[in-house]
């Protein structure tokens, strides 16, 4: 009963489809099996839409199916984390900007690239459906795993109701890592492990960035994480 509490609660909060759930401290136990199910249903995308359409149809499909599935959720948190990490402030005021609804002119400029990078990823690889289950699981799995590394960087907001003793407890979710490479090697062989550490590398270069200015992560920051780390991953797959 609480496994089935814990993976709805994931994906309510990750994703439209269900109902949403009062998060608690167990809710980021299940971001891996939510990101591999998301993962599966846009390997699915990516199959059927390559059957009908050209891969660049294809794969405007599975951004704009990926966009759906998770509400737009991690395009929200890579804008916020745009205009509040990246212009030159003082640490309160980029935790102000990021609160606030308005789109700011770094945002304008990151989140439409950041989505031009992931359709031209997919459009100009021959990539394997199973490599998208891999890569969206370790983008949740690395997700789950920031609060265990990195401080909450505000008194109370969207994921504080994530945190507390037992938060990610006893490193449970790392497995899904072996599980992400495990796929990846199967669909791409060392291309697939390639991207997945770059998708990491990256991930945490983001982490980084709002720990030394705002002095740990936010929601936002999860959301950019995903975002940032599936998009450098993509793009390592369409290597020529």
């Amino acid at each position: 009963m609480q496994a089935k509490r814990g993976f709805l609660n994931a994906l309510g909060f990750l994703t439209v489809m269900g109902y949403a759930h009062t998060p608690d401290t167990r809710t980021f136990v299940w971001f891996p099996a939510v990101g591999a199910l998301l993962g599966g249903l846009l390997a699915t995308t990516w199959w059927g839409a390559g059957i009908l359409w050209s891969p660049l149809v294809a794969a405007g499909m599975v951004v704009a199916v990926d966009l759906a599935l998770t509400g737009l959720l991690h395009v929200d948190g890579l804008a916020d984390s745009a205009d509040g990490l990246l212009p030159h402030l003082e640490r309160d005021r980029r935790l102000e900007v990021m609160r606030r609804t308005e789109v700011g002119s770094f945002a304008l400029g990151l989140v439409p690239l950041t989505l031009g990078l992931r359709w031209a990823g997919l459009a100009t690889a021959p990539i394997e459906p199973l490599t998208l289950i891999a890569l969206w699981t370790a983008s949740r799995t690395l997700a789950a795993l920031v609060p265990k590394l990195v401080p909450y960087a505000r008194a109370e907001g969207l994921a504080s109701a994530f945190l507390g003793p037992d938060a990610t407890s006893g490193w449970l979710i790392t497995p899904w890592f072996a599980v992400s490479i495990a796929i990846g090697w199967m669909s791409a062989d060392v291309r697939g492990v390639l991207a997945l550490a770059v998708l990491v590398v990256f991930g945490a270069a983001v982490v980084s960035l709002a720990r030394r200015r705002i002095g740990g992560f936010t929601g936002d920051v999860l959301g950019a994480t995903i975002l940032i780390g599936e998009t450098a991953g993509l793009l390592t797959l369409a290597i020529v």
